[in-house]
């Protein structure tokens, strides 16, 4: 890291020599095999305030791979040892950080995802709404929210799904953002499925407006320069596109200065952020952006029946409700929320442009759980700031204990989970009444 045109964290001028002295450049498609690992000559630059980062780009013959302007101010790149060097001292920069891979957040080992057609005439109730009791909620109109997945796009002709517009991050069309692997439209039926039809799967906030922002690949990889992007594309549209919500089930081991700032000025924006606690059996403490102070960080729950009361029957991750075996935990999280066998969307083919189905597991199906019920609350209240959002939904959670269920004042049935190794336990996450 090379910051106020000094050089630290990474050993100083020593660093920057063997750097230099070591340096190639890559391609887009060499993305390394792990999260968090450094990008051969591929870096993110942030310049002040009162300055423009394609000149200072153009000054030092630089290519932007792409432009931040709302959350932060600089842009990515593919530098020689030259022009990392000038640009290390160039007054009008404040900060030089390699750029890093990024991945979303499966599960550990083998993934877990089966993918079907979905060919019956009525709308099923998944175990996750049902645990949370979504469907409890008035047909509150939620399009007045727009919900950003900050994911690998969305299968935009997808039947259950109102998505209105997009980004690409990770190529120079911005146009292609529909997905090409997945994963982001499971997430985002997660959080909003459903357009009326009364068939497929309904997500928290049925009909969300949906916006798709690519920042990782078929394979599920990216770069954190991509996901930088993303959160810039979100912080410069929150007003005029009303995106209020965004969701990112992906991370890597670490943190970036550059990711934390864009994070906090997207979220004194008025986005709600919530993100995916990751799936390593960890402290949380040690991933991005899952550490991050202003956005929601989310565990996962296993669930088969979408009761209370642990007398479902047994899901793929173990016994039922209880913590997900592979959930970071830690006391940075604020909501657990149910990660284990979800149904969902999924992005469809040639032979299935409507979209197709599938069930899978990991925290990256927890999170939007979360942003789709803090969409619900933003709807009933329009003047909730991202802080008052969180405060809401933590307050109105299920404690983790008893994990029997008991009834309320209202009469519905609550309860909680157990096996979670966090001293500091969070609330399962309700959308009943948001």
């Amino acid at each position: 890291m090379f910051k106020n045109n000094r050089i630290g964290g990474f050993g100083g001028l020593v660093f920057l020599v063997a750097l230099l002295g070591a340096l190639t450049l890559t391609t887009e498609r060499d993305l390394l095999a792990a999260s968090g690992d450094m990008v051969p000559g591929q870096f993110i630059i942030v310049v002040n305030e009162a300055h423009d980062p394609a000149q200072v780009a153009a000054d030092h013959a630089v290519a932007p791979l792409n432009l931040y302007r709302a959350a932060v101010r600089g842009f990515a790149a593919r530098l020689s040892p030259r022009q990392l060097g000038t640009l290390a001292v160039d007054p009008r920069v404040d900060l030089i950080e390699p750029d890093l891979v990024v991945t979303f957040v499966p599960p550990i080992g083998p993934p877990r995802i089966k993918i079907q057609l979905h060919e019956n005439n009525f709308e099923t109730l998944t175990s996750g709404i049902d645990r949370i009791d979504a469907e409890l909620n008035p047909r509150t109109d939620v399009s007045s929210v727009g919900i950003a997945i900050i994911d690998t796009g969305i299968w935009k002709t997808h039947v259950d799904l109102n998505v209105v517009d997009g980004y690409n991050c990770t190529g120079r069309d911005k146009s292609k953002w529909n997905d090409d692997n997945g994963h982001g439209t499971h997430v985002a039926g997660i959080a909003a499925a459903e357009t009326g039809d009364d068939k497929g799967v309904r997500g928290v906030a049925p009909n969300g407006r949906l916006y798709a922002v690519k920042v990782l690949d078929r394979t599920g990889s990216g770069f954190l320069s991509w996901v930088i992007c993303g959160v810039d594309w979100v912080t410069a549209n929150a007003g005029s596109k009303s995106i209020q919500i965004a969701n990112m089930s992906l991370g890597f081991m670490g943190s970036s200065s550059t990711l934390d700032a864009a994070i906090s000025r997207s979220v004194n924006a008025g986005v709600t952020h919530a993100v995916a606690a990751g799936n390593e059996s960890m402290d949380a403490k040690d991933f991005s952006p899952a550490n991050h102070p202003d956005v929601i960080t989310v565990s996962a729950i296993g669930d088969s029946d979408g009761k209370c009361g642990a007398t479902g029957s047994v899901t793929s991750d173990g016994a039922d409700d209880t913590f997900a075996s592979f959930s970071n935990f830690g006391s940075l999280i604020e909501l657990a929320a149910p990660g284990v066998d979800i149904l969902s969307t999924w992005k469809g083919d040639k032979n299935n442009p409507g979209g197709l189905y599938a069930t899978a597991s990991g925290t990256s199906m927890a999170s939007p759980h979360v942003a789709g019920a803090a969409a619900q609350y933003k709807a009933s209240n329009d003047g909730a700031t991202p802080t008052g959002i969180r405060d809401a939904l933590i307050g109105a959670g299920t404690s983790q204990s008893p994990v029997e269920c008991t009834a309320d004042s209202t009469g519905r049935l609550r309860g909680g989970f157990y096996l979670d190794p966090d001293a500091d336990p969070e609330p399962l996450v309700d959308a009943a009444g948001l």
